[in-house]
């Protein structure tokens, strides 16, 4: 029987002498560091891993700690791993080898690799108490090699803060952070491609910030776009008008290419069959949303970019077999009921 590739770690469930070292066992098994903490003797963390083929997503919560990797140990073990961090709250202090020390905020995205010295001090927000004071962040680790760039321009963008709120960094920051969210909905067979999305969102991410577009494969680059297209679907769902034509024009390339690249990179699914296939789904998840349950059926369609009620029932019955009504009914019955 297959396994799940995600994994949990939460010190609550580990005797509080060991909580510290079984957390810093499990950063090092992809980011080796000597990792110390002022908290270590009460260590109150989590951890979620998500293995995505070679990819490893890293969701984590702890107190201030400091990672250090020395020049030594780099020369002493480097398995060639790329790091990419974005931390979601707390705030990291990373000097490298090279001088000089960065500060990063919540939103910021930065990356270091283990063929590289750095003293990375993770510390809290002031003004929360102690026992609330937590570093919040989601990562991924991977293979340099992955990286169809060559290594010395990538240096030129270690360490160095991005905000997750701009361009193509945005895309990848909101993709991590919904793997995340979905990890424990994973299984095993879809988990290599997503990591081979997120090579490919980081690779077209790193390129657009070198002007270095031309040195990614083709491949890469298409399936980054279609992954720009999914993103941007998601966002306007609610727009009645969303069209191949509108998507195709906030993207700067024709309709025909979209049509084409989307339903190869989709296996055969088109742009207009994806568009009605999620504004379903999220009709099917909003309307068994207790928060909603006081919406009529025909604005929680609305929402969804679907406003003639007559063809929202047809295709919500085709797809799920059931009247919108019907669906809500029996998603919000209590316990027993039928």
């Amino acid at each position: 029987m297959a396994t799940s590739p995600e994994s949990a770690f939460r010190s609550e469930g580990v005797p509080e002498k060991e909580r510290f070292d079984c957390w810093r066992e499990l950063v090092s098994r992809t980011r080796d560091s000597e990792v110390t903490s002022v908290h270590r003797d009460d260590f109150r963390a989590e951890m979620r891993r998500l293995e995505l083929g070679p990819v490893t997503l890293l969701r984590t919560s702890f107190p201030p700690t400091r990672f250090q990797r020395t020049a030594r140990r780099v020369r002493r073990s480097d398995q060639g791993v790329f790091h990419l961090t974005l931390l979601l709250d707390g705030n990291f202090a990373l000097t490298r080898d090279t001088g000089g020390t960065e500060t990063f905020g919540p939103g910021n995205l930065h990356t270091l690799d283990s063929s590289h010295p750095f003293d990375l001090r993770a510390f809290d927000t002031r003004g929360q108490a102690p026992a609330e004071r937590r570093i919040e962040a989601v990562g991924v680790d991977f293979p340099a090699a992955l990286l169809p760039l060559p290594p010395h321009r990538v240096h030129e963008l270690l360490g160095r803060g991005f905000s997750s709120r701009e361009g193509t960094c945005a895309l990848l920051s909101e993709f991590l952070v919904g793997l995340d969210r979905q990890a424990a909905l994973l299984g095993p067979v879809e988990t290599p491609r997503l990591g081979g999305v997120v090579v490919d969102l980081v690779s077209a991410w790193l390129a657009r910030e070198l002007d270095a577009e031309a040195a990614v494969p083709d491949d890469t680059r298409q399936r980054a776009l279609v992954e720009n297209v999914r993103a941007f679907v998601a966002r306007h769902l609610h727009d009645p008008e969303l069209t191949p034509a509108v998507i195709a024009a906030a993207h700067h390339i024709s309709v025909s290419y979209l049509h084409r690249l989307f339903t190869r990179q989709s296996d055969g699914e088109t742009v207009a069959a994806f568009v009605r296939r999620r504004r379903l789904e999220r009709a099917h998840r909003d309307l068994a949303d207790p928060a909603l349950r006081t919406l009529p059926v025909h604005a929680v369609a609305t929402r969804c970019g679907l406003p003639r009620a007559a063809e929202f029932s047809r295709a919500f019955r085709t797809a799920y077999g059931l009247s919108p009504r019907e669906h809500r009914r029996r998603a919000l019955a209590g316990p027993g009921q039928p």
